[in-house]
């Protein structure tokens, strides 16, 4: 796993009402570097947006409803991690994550199932300074947007 990131399984509460999962404690030590602004995307499937990358903001990414791979890339010339990719997929699933990315992660996500509603805290409000972009196709980076959900349980009957 990249350095600094942090995933956060979220338990679920059903009853027959439906359920409750609390998603994040100002209390947690995986919300350490705090609060700036809380945002709400609704994306279509198959929509891809990446590369971001920030200076010094954190994010912590959930996926209300829908599903999204999510890919991180460690550009940190500091990071034992550096060069490093990681894909989590996250969705309305009752095994549901909030992942936290630090900054100097480059990340993007790809809609597997919508339409998606993605909601994300940031450590700071919107700063145009802040934001950095990388081509989706970066060389560097060397993703493949493309393929598809990773097989990570086969079972032949």
């Amino acid at each position: 796993m990249i350095d600094g990131v942090m995933i956060k399984k979220l338990v679920r509460h059903p009853d027959e009402r439906g359920y409750f999962e609390e998603i994040i404690r100002v209390t947690d030590e995986f919300f350490k570097e705090g609060f700036g602004q809380l945002s709400h995307s609704y994306m279509v499937e198959g929509v891809v947006k990446a590369w971001h990358i920030h200076a010094t903001q954190i994010d912590w990414w959930f996926c209300v409803t829908g599903k999204i791979k999510a890919a991180l890339h460690d550009k940190r010339d500091s990071s034992l991690t550096k060069g490093e990719t990681n894909e989590y997929i996250l969705g309305d699933a009752p095994d549901n994550i909030v992942l936290k990315i630090p900054a100097g992660v480059a990340h993007g996500m790809k809609v597997l199932e919508g339409p998606c509603h993605f909601v994300y805290a940031t450590s700071k409000i919107y700063n145009p300074q802040e934001e950095g972009r990388i081509q989706y196709d970066d060389k560097e980076i060397g993703y493949d947007w493309v393929q598809g959900i990773p097989i990570t349980n086969t079972k032949i009957t």
